[in-house]
């Protein structure tokens, strides 16, 4: 095996073992890059200079021992573009950010600096993560490695194709309606999206503030439990942080799951799932059964409302957020405009591309004096009705299993052209960031296509040591996520 196709808990012990250098390791990841990044354009930007700086400075402390290291030591991660990393470009995937460099490291990041981690580079994503698909970049779509005709989902594709195509061990993304799920569903890869109060979000430019959580992307459920070790836990820079005790995650990779409660919604096995992704869930369940899990059916009936409740909070939210975008004090500025409100009406509507500019309206007229009522007030009622739907369901169970996605990767160009479709692509996922709730995607299985497709657990509040129990018993029973993309 070459260093890039090795896990990052393979590549630590490997490192205390003295068989390899932090400086190896990123060389080789660099070469990595080089070699296939043209093609799956993963990346918005690197960061190789100063990896190879941080590598070096990492093997010399590893000389002197490693034994008082956190695990991660001395391993490169890709992180979306989405996040702060300070004197480095943070573009959200933006004409409008093209050019816009961070003052300031995002927590995540700190922690990630803190622990030894070493970024290699900023991947690519849906424009201000509105997207499903990685098309809505302002910098070119990020192409699945699985095949190079279709998506690899979003809107952080790009950390999905790093860990899927070996471009990098580790990721960072974030999910406000699946987009760390679904990519992780599309391209092969283990993607959790942690507890809304989990995980700090200073320093995340914000898309829909009370949806927004970020999360790992890694090659096996291990990798996952170490950097969610390394991400997790309060942050008083973050008010909506939760000042809870955050547990050694890698303690609950244990294979007993006997006794253990698992619910099948009725509501997500419709009409409109493909035949494989079907099958590959049935085979999960039994297998789930065969190792002495019990399964029950649960039911969650506001689910029809989630996909309408999802865009009228997420989009009244952008609107707000997205205000701070005017042309005036950082971003981009169109200077041909003659005066105040040509400036900010032609800085905002170059800058944006089509997608945001239309949740950015939708988002408006939700909160438009007339409406605010009629869609905005009473998605928030809803939204406690979705939200009180898990808390009934989890009485009967400990965990739901549901599809990630209805159906694998779909075609570039297939549904850019009709948003409605395009975000049918999230039915699944939507409902957890509603309600707040942990959820991860393993890979479960292939299509006749040889297309990877996603098993999504979801699991209480604050249980994400819980679910990865379950995502690590099924793994070790299992060998989807050891195939790897030939890339041609």
């Amino acid at each position: 095996m070459k260093l890039f196709e090795y896990t990052a808990h393979e590549l630590s012990r490997l490192l205390r073992e003295r068989k390899v250098s932090s400086k190896e390791i990123v060389k080789e990841y660099i070469k990595r890059i080089e070699e296939v990044d043209n093609k799956l354009h993963a990346y918005i930007s690197y960061n190789f200079d100063n990896a190879l700086l941080k590598a070096k400075e990492c093997d010399k402390i590893l000389s002197k021992g490693a034994d008082n290291l956190p695990p991660l030591f001395g391993i490169p991660i890709s992180i979306k573009d989405i996040l702060c990393m300070k004197n480095t470009k943070v573009t959200c995937g933006s004409k409008i950010l093209e050019n816009f460099i961070a003052p300031y490291d995002a927590t995540v990041v700190e922690k990630l600096k803190n622990n030894g981690l070493i970024v290699i580079g900023k991947c690519n994503m849906d424009e201000f993560a509105m997207g499903s698909s990685t098309e809505n970049s302002y910098f070119g779509p990020s192409l699945n490695p699985w095949d190079f005709s279709r998506v690899p989902g979003g809107s952080s594709g790009g950390s999905a194709v790093c860990v899927a195509a070996s471009e990098s061990p580790l990721s960072l993304g974030t999910d406000t309606g699946g987009s760390i799920r679904q990519p992780a569903a599309f391209c092969g890869v283990v993607g959790l999206k942690p507890t809304y109060g989990r995980v700090s979000r200073y320093g995340l430019i914000a898309f829909a503030s009370s949806l927004d959580q970020i999360g790992p992307f890694s090659k096996d459920v291990l990798d996952c439990a170490l950097i969610m070790n390394v991400i997790a836990g309060y942050d008083e820079k973050d008010s909506t942080s939760v000042n809870i005790e955050t547990p050694d995650y890698t303690r609950y990779l244990v294979s007993d799951i006997k006794g253990v409660r698992i619910g099948i919604p009725n509501e997500y096995f419709i009409k409109g799932i493909e035949e494989d992704v079907n099958s590959s869930i049935n085979n999960a369940i039994r297998l789930f059964e065969k190792n002495g899990a019990k399964v029950v059916n649960v039911s969650l009936p506001h689910t029809e409302y989630c996909l309408a409740t999802y865009y009228i909070i997420a989009t009244a939210e952008a609107s707000s957020n997205l205000a701070r975008y005017d042309g005036v004090h950082y971003g981009y500025r169109n200077k041909s405009a003659k005066n105040l409100w040509d400036m900010y009406k032609m800085s905002r509507g170059d800058g944006f591309g089509e997608e945001v500019k239309r949740r950015i309206i939708l988002g408006t007229y939700v909160l438009s004096a007339g409406y605010y009522d009629a869609y905005y007030l009473k998605a928030q009622k809803v939204r406690t009705l979705i939200k009180r739907d898990f808390e009934e369901a989890f009485k009967e169970c400990d965990f739901i299993l549901t599809p990630t996605t209805p159906t694998t990767a779909f075609k570039i160009g297939e549904k850019i052209s009709d948003p409605v479709q395009m975000y049918l692509s999230d039915i699944f996922t939507i409902s957890t960031n509603l309600a707040g709730l942990p959820a991860i995607s393993i890979p479960c299985g292939f299509s006749k296509e040889n297309l990877p497709i996603g098993m999504q657990l979801i699991g209480k509040p604050f249980c994400e040591g819980e679910i990865l129990k379950i995502a690590y018993n099924y793994e070790i029973n299992t060998d989807w996520h050891l195939r790897k993309p030939l890339l041609k």
